[in-house]
Parts: structure tokens; C-alpha cells; sequence
């Protein structure tokens, strides 16, 4: 069993305030984060891109995992998580993440790699974890 962490510092209102996000690695150390960088674009992070790196890196370890237990090694694999936030009723909610897997796997055939990355989104822990619809749009480079 594994735990770790992530925290978070806030002063302030929901508009004027501004707050600070750190890991437990030291990834994050008070990066900053608030109202402008999480609806309004502004620089710094928010919880949903945090959310996306997570679920990016989770889906493609799993992946690793699945295609090694398939006699498969990615030479290459990136995965980008679009993680959607809409207003409902009174609040928010993340209503979908949408995987996109460009992968450069040698040996592997297009069939076998969309059932393998169809396995790693539905079983890496993240995805477990989300409860969202969770698209996959996997292209295996030649």
C-alpha cells in the first residue's frame, strides 16, 4: 500500500484570494492557484489540470503494465487528459476527461492496442477513482 500527499494554502475570497498548491515530491512547492487561473486563464494551475496530469500519467503506467504482460514494450507513448468542468445547479462538476494516446509501440497491431489501452483506462487507479465519462482516442504510430 502507497500513500502520499498533495496540500493546498488559501487567503482570501473566492475572487480576491489566492492560494498555493505543494506535493509531497516537491513537484509543486506554493504554486500558485485561484479563481483567474482556474475560469479565467490566467497563469498559474487549478485543481482540474492537476487532475488531468494525474490521470495522464496513471492511464500510460497502466498502459506499460498491460502491454508488458502482452510481451510489449512502448518505444513511445504520450497521453494529454482534457478534463471538462461545467456549472450544474448550484456548483461545478468534472462532467468528462477525454484521453488522447499517441503511442509508438513496436510489434503491436492496431487491434490488440486499442483492446490493451481499453483495459488501461478502465482499470488504472485514477480512472477508478473519477466518477466521469471517460473517453479514449488511442493512435498507434507506425
Amino acid at each position: 500500500m502507497s500513500t502520499t500527499f498533495g496540500s493546498a494554502k488559501w487567503q482570501g475570497g473566492i475572487k480576491d484570494g489566492k492560494g498555493a498548491i505543494s506535493t509531497k515530491s516537491g513537484a509543486l512547492s506554493d504554486y500558485p492557484y485561484g479563481f483567474a487561473s482556474r475560469f479565467e486563464g490566467k497563469p498559474g494551475s487549478n485543481p482540474e489540470e492537476l487532475i488531468g496530469a494525474a490521470h495522464a500519467a496513471c492511464f500510460t503506467m497502466a498502459l506499460s503494465l498491460i502491454l508488458g504482460e502482452a510481451k510489449l514494450t512502448a518505444e513511445q507513448m504520450e497521453t494529454k487528459a482534457d478534463v471538462t468542468l461545467e456549472k450544474q445547479g448550484d456548483g461545478f462538476a468534472i462532467t468528462a476527461v477525454h484521453l488522447t494516446l499517441n503511442a509508438k509501440i513496436p510489434g503491436a497491431d492496431d487491434t490488440t492496442f486499442q483492446e490493451l489501452a481499453g483495459k488501461a483506462k478502465a482499470g488504472c487507479p485514477v480512472s477508478k477513482l473519477l466518477n466521469t465519462k471517460i473517453t479514449l482516442d488511442a493512435k498507434l504510430a507506425s
